[in-house]
């Protein structure tokens, strides 16, 4: 995944596409301190969760721009996350995190809010590849 990202990054150059090239710059920074604080190179689970956080930062930043209706950087920060997202492998629908849920359910038996600790470290096990944030809202919603 690693040199998908330079390759990318050689061609936005060749390309000239600024966009795209600060994008992907901005993510080989990222991984390239990841990688110094881990102390080895990263693999491809590294990589990816590095990714993931690299949307989050974008995506709470959007919600803190829509207080203040800041729309051209709300746009400049989705187009940065749909850059990062052609990396990512492709995340679970609402539905299928949502069976997950109630498979979860079923073995935990939840009683209370009070259990969602169980219930997330239970889910997150097996979901690799979901919006943890959306699982954490369906989560609270079914023990409401």
């Amino acid at each position: 995944m690693n040199t998908q990202i330079n390759e990318d990054l050689k061609q936005a150059m060749k390309d000239q596409d600024k966009f795209k090239l600060s994008v992907l710059r901005m993510l080989k920074s990222a991984l390239q301190l990841e990688s110094i604080n881990k102390k080895h190179d990263l693999d491809d689970t590294e990589v990816i969760s590095v990714l993931k956080k690299q949307v989050k930062l974008r995506k709470d930043s959007i919600s803190e721009f829509l207080k203040y209706g800041k729309n051209e950087e709300i746009n400049s920060l989705e187009k940065e996350i749909a850059i990062i997202n052609n990396y990512l492998p492709e995340e679970l629908s609402e539905e299928e995190i949502a069976k997950v849920i109630d498979e979860v359910f079923l073995e935990v038996k939840p009683e209370s809010i009070k259990d969602m600790g169980k219930v997330m470290k239970e889910v997150s096990a097996k979901l690799t590849n979901a919006d943890m944030s959306l699982v954490s809202n369906l989560v609270k919603q079914k023990l409401s």
